[in-house]
Order: C-alpha cells, then structure tokens, then sequence
C-alpha cells in the first residue's frame, strides 16, 4: 500500500494537485467514486449484481470505479497520516469482540430480539462489519 499511496503522491506533485487534495477535497471525491461504482449495480437484481464480472465490459467499468475509490481513500489517509492496513486491523478487531460468535453454529443472530449495549435497547436487524 505505501508504494501507492507513493505514487499517487508523485502523480499529484508532478502536476501540482497537492493544494487541492485536502481532507474535505479527497473525502468528497472518494463518495463520488463510491456512487459511480453504485451505479453500476443500482438496478441490477442480486443474481445479476453477483455475475456482473462475467461481462468484459462491465468487468471492466467495475474494476476502474474500484480503481478510483481506492485511489482517493488512500491519498485521503496519506494526507491524515492514517495507516489503511493498521486501522482496518483494529477495526477487525473490536468487531470481534462486539459480535463473538455463539454456539449457534457460527451464525451470530442479528435479528429482531437482538440487544445493543448494558441498557437492552433494540439492536439493528442487520449488522454489518463497518459499524
């Protein structure tokens, strides 16, 4: 990842983007990119959305639009002095721990009844890692 996020900083010096690869510049570039790749997918059914690398020509498209949002997300952490890896690590971390896995076979229950925190507050139905 540091090679990259080296030559994308060479990239952007050699044609003087540095003043304008702030923080806000590179986070709202990288939404873009993000919805650009959503885009793709966004009418697709999830049988559709799961073959959409069959097609070279969406392959294609698919793979640019990854290009562009993980182009932008490493010069937005190069610029705040964030370790991609080391902070994807710990947040794999702390997940593991807030959504052990039971005896249930693996499968956390994510559903209705779930619970989050001390105060038994209805939980969300769906979890995600990111959260």
């Amino acid at each position: 990842m540091g090679e990259l996020q080296r030559r994308l900083a060479e990239f952007a010096a050699a044609r003087r983007w540095e003043p304008y690869h702030t923080p806000k510049n590179l986070v709202m570039a990288l939404g873009v990119e993000a919805a650009e790749l959503a885009e793709i997918f966004q009418w697709l059914t999830p049988g559709e959305s799961a073959r959409v690398m069959e097609d070279p020509g969406t392959a294609g498209r698919v793979a640019d639009e990854v290009a562009d949002v993980l182009a932008y997300l490493l010069q937005f952490c190069e610029v705040l002095g964030i370790d991609a890896p080391a902070a994807l690590e710990a947040k794999i971390e702390r997940n593991e721990r807030r959504f052990p896995v039971t005896e249930s076979g693996g499968r956390v229950d994510g559903g209705a009844g779930e619970t989050d925190g001390l105060d038994g507050a209805q939980g969300k139905a769906n979890r995600h890692s990111s959260e």
